[in-house]
Parts: C-alpha cells; sequence; structure tokens
C-alpha cells in the first residue's frame, strides 16, 4: 500500500502507515539506537537525542548534512528537518504491537519527491522486516517497483 499524498496550503504531505507486531520500545529503538538505525538506513546517525538534537546524514562523500530534531516524545514523536522539509515518526501502542505512521510534509515538489517517498516506502518494508527477522532481497529492485508508482502518483498530482 502507498503512502496518502495530500496537498494542503504549505505544500503536500505524504502519510505512510503500518501496523508491526512488536512492542513501541523495539520500534522506537529502531528509530533512534544508531545501531539499530544503521540496519535500515545506514546513512543515518544520531548524534544528540534531544528536542533541538542533531541527526546527522552521511552524504557518502566524508561530508555530513545535519537535521534538527524539531520534536521528541520517548517512544512517541520524532520528528526532524529534512532538507526544507520535515519527517515526522508518529509510535501508537495496540493490544498486538503498535502502529507506526510516517509522515514526511514536502514545502514543493521536485523531480526527485517521487524517489525520496519511494525511499521511504522501502525503509518501513525493510524496518518491518528486519524486526520480523527477514531480510529484503533487493532494496533496489523494491525501490525501482515503488519509485515507478510514485512516479505516476506525483504526475496525476500535477
Amino acid at each position: 500500500m502507498l503512502a496518502v499524498i495530500q496537498k494542503n496550503a504549505n505544500g503536500y504531505t505524504a502519510r505512510y502507515e503500518r501496523r508491526l507486531k512488536h512492542p513501541v520500545a523495539k520500534v522506537w529503538a529502531m528509530l533512534t539506537e544508531n545501531e539499530k538505525l544503521a540496519k535500515w538506513f545506514s546513512e543515518l546517525s544520531v548524534d544528540d537525542l534531544r528536542e533541538g538534537g542533531v541527526i546527522k546524514f552521511d552524504m557518502q562523500d566524508g561530508t555530513f548534512e545535519e537535521m534538527e530534531i524539531l520534536e521528541l516524545k520517548a517512544e512517541s514523536v520524532l520528528e526532524y528537518t529534512w532538507g526544507e522539509d520535515r519527517v515526522r515518526f508518529e509510535l501508537y501502542p495496540e493490544p498486538d504491537g503498535c502502529r507506526l505512521v510516517l509522515i514526511e510534509t514536502i514545502a514543493k515538489l521536485t523531480d526527485h519527491t517521487p524517489k525520496d517517498i519511494a525511499g521511504w516506502d522501502v525503509c518501513l518494508d525493510v524496518i518491518e522486516a528486519v524486526l520480523a527477522g527477514r531480510t529484503i532481497e533487493s532494496r533496489k529492485s523494491a525501490w525501482e517497483i515503488k519509485y515507478e508508482q510514485y512516479a505516476k502518483l506525483f504526475a496525476e498530482l500535477g
């Protein structure tokens, strides 16, 4: 299932939702502990886990982009800047695990937007797989399929 893309007054939002059969604490660790974060998004690392703190993106060329943590509520909300955009993870306990919601707030659409949105979708699939003790054979193949779907979706949005 693809993210729900909506236009709003300040741009767009992409909202993903996953129901995971794991407790909030375990999913929160995937988002905030560097050794677990590396399993699904190796370029990211938490430098300072607090509001106003920093998450770093390794540009793979010896440089790092710093993203500011805008909101942090332990085991509930993690929101940070993502270039001109924002990425927000929300966790909700449920009887058989938790619900993970990822919302990317997008200031303006670019040619890169469907690539980025497809990337987050695959990242969520990888989180789910890692928590379940599985691996995704080819992230690139999974991304290519999702990218085609999102490219079509964004083309329809204009």
